[in-house]
């Protein structure tokens, strides 16, 4: 789109670029957010879901395939990169052209991803269906804390964000176990399927349950160098980190995707400080709370993962676990998550953001030395994960409220699709790390003692990371300021204009 082309007469949205109003009836209760954040719930559980589902079917899908660890990797990677590498901008479009709009549609594309998923011949027809799913979850997770944001009353924003945070952190929990049912009970197909019943009922609770967007930003041409730079910059990161430990961090492939992505970084950078309507407002970062809630938010997620990767093969190796007994040991992680995340959110309403956030993280960074040190089995073990599970509940919800806190409201789909890129971000670079700090240490992977000893020092890594985190929570605010909204008025129809924002922000 020219930039310098005339402004476009007005007009209506018609057809299916128009977002309807909620019913009447539900417009007028005084709980109608709630249904707006069951609507969202839904959403954030089948991510999360899907996310730990596929993981389980890896070893069915090498074999079925015929293929090798690492091309059965693409099958995660493909759709994590589209995902961290689309989010941002989804997020901008959603500012523009409507939240609920992009919500609703991404349910849709999920479900076609998810069905071609099902249906795929070759490993890599799954892979190319795979970013097709991944372009329907962006769509899905750039919106979802943007909508409870927009939706949720000043003083429940917390707890709204702290129950999704428990829909995300149950997806998370029950995916290994769903998984296992669902490659028993018909094979991997399954797995994929499951999203197409859950994805229609969601995509009818969207529909009726948001309310249309409001404080939408002006629409202006979208940022496409901005986006071209961003993606191969995402992308050659990625790929960077995931392989490095296999290539060799040292190796001519790793060092020169690694040059790639600092080149094309670099340039994004610069072009976006530049630009007059960038896809991502570095502005933002400006916001203390914003900076300080991402980086520690990044730091906590890569704890998260890291911990789920380093304890498998504790559990298997050095205790004689089998796979299913793993899976419901690292099950009370995410479920005491999940637990605590509405509480969390609650509390934070009434005592801040920084006490929770600063807490959670140092329990968990003490949990995490304690387990790494004392290396305890059974129930022992299963109640220091909780702990930990505890601490993260703790500091998620009210990190996620800050963040979109210290945000504009016509920035609100930008923030959560920075918010979700930073999930990504963690959950991969947490992988990386912790993989090469236990891969130092062990060198011969099935030996008990080794095996022991780099667990250790994977969990004191990790635990340095969540003090860290801890650390930079302390500056985040003490109290979520936010505008309270009229929940039961629908803003009008929203007028297509092309027109610059000359508010400044």
């Amino acid at each position: 789109m020219d930039p310098t082309a005339a402004p476009a007469t007005s007009a209506r949205p018609r057809g299916w670029l128009v977002e309807p109003a909620r019913p009447d009836w539900l417009r007028r209760r005084p709980h109608a957010h709630y249904y707006v954040l069951a609507a969202v719930c839904i959403g954030a559980f089948m991510g999360q879901l899907d996310a730990s589902i596929v993981t389980v079917a890896f070893p069915t899908l090498q074999r079925v395939f015929h293929a090798s660890v690492e091309s059965i990797t693409w099958v995660g990677l493909s759709y994590l990169i589209v995902l961290v590498a689309a989010v941002t901008a989804v997020g901008r479009v959603s500012d523009m052209v409507g939240r609920k709009l992009l919500y609703t549609y991404g349910f849709i594309v999920f479900i076609l991803g998810s069905a071609l998923c099902a249906f795929a011949p070759t490993l890599i027809i799954l892979d190319g269906f795979r970013v097709v799913q991944a372009i329907g979850a962006a769509m899905l997770q750039a919106n979802s804390v943007a909508i409870i944001y927009l939706a949720m009353p000043r003083e429940r924003l917390g707890r709204g964000i702290g129950i999704q945070g428990a829909a995300q952190a149950l997806g998370l929990a029950l995916g290994p176990v769903v998984g296992g049912l669902l490659l028993a009970a018909g094979g991997w197909r399954l797995i994929f399927i499951v999203n197409v019943p859950a994805g229609i009922v969601g995509t009818a609770a969207a529909w009726v349950f948001l309310p249309r967007s409001r404080d939408l930003h002006a629409l202006t041409p979208f940022d496409w160098i901005g986006l071209g730079l961003f993606v191969p910059t995402i992308v050659t990161l990625l790929v960077a980190i995931s392989f490095g430990h296999h290539w060799g961090w040292t190796s001519a492939p790793s060092i020169a995707l690694f040059l790639a992505a600092v080149a094309t970084g670099v340039g994004f950078v610069g072009y976006e400080r530049r630009c007059r309507e960038p896809m991502l407002d570095l502005s933002l970062f400006r916001r203390v709370p914003f900076a300080t809630g991402v980086i520690s938010g990044l730091l906590a997620y890569g704890m998260l993962f890291g911990a789920m990767f380093a304890l498998p093969f504790f559990l298997e190796r050095a205790r004689g676990a089998s796979p299913d007994q793993v899976g419901l040991v690292l099950t009370a992680l995410p479920l005491a998550l999940g637990c605590v995340a509405p509480v969390a959110g609650r509390l934070a309403e009434h005592v801040g953001s920084r006490p929770l956030t600063v807490a959670g993280m140092a329990l968990a960074s003490g949990m995490l030395a304690f387990v790494g040190l004392s290396q305890p089995s059974g129930w022992l073990l299963i109640a220091e994960l909780g702990l930990i599970g505890i601490g993260l509940g703790l500091f998620i919800p009210p990190n996620n409220a800050a963040i979109m806190a210290s945000a504009p409201r016509t920035q609100a789909g930008m923030a959560g699709g920075v918010l979700n890129m930073t999930r990504g971000l963690g959950t991969a670079l947490g992988l990386a790390l912790t993989s090469l700090v236990f891969g130092a240490v062990v060198a011969d992977r099935t030996s008990v003692s080794a095996t022991s000893k780099g667990f250790t020092a994977a969990a004191l890594f990790l635990a340095v990371v969540a003090l860290v985190a801890a650390l930079l929570a302390a500056g985040l605010p003490g109290s979520i300021r936010m505008r309270h909204i009229d929940d039961t008025a629908e803003p009008p129809r929203r007028k297509w204009t092309k027109r610059r924002d000359t508010s400044g922000r």
